[in-house]
């Protein structure tokens, strides 16, 4: 069975599973360093990740507010 994520989506649920929310601030940070840095593209690659984390974690909140239990 081929997986319907990205690889950014794979890494953004791997790291909200160990670090949670706080994975998107450090992914920002991160992101900041490297554009600092003249790591451009290696920015945009982490800002991608984290967009997929923010998305995840919003998603994953819905799903709590529209359960039953």
């Amino acid at each position: 069975m081929i997986s319907s994520r990205t690889p950014a989506q794979v890494i953004a649920l791997s790291l909200l599973a160990r670090d949670g929310v706080s994975a998107i601030w450090k992914l920002h940070l991160s992101a900041a360093g490297a554009y600092r840095d003249g790591h451009k593209s290696v920015a945009a690659g982490i800002i991608e990740i984290a967009e997929a984390a923010e998305h995840e974690w919003h998603r994953g909140k819905a799903g709590v507010k529209g359960s039953s239990g």
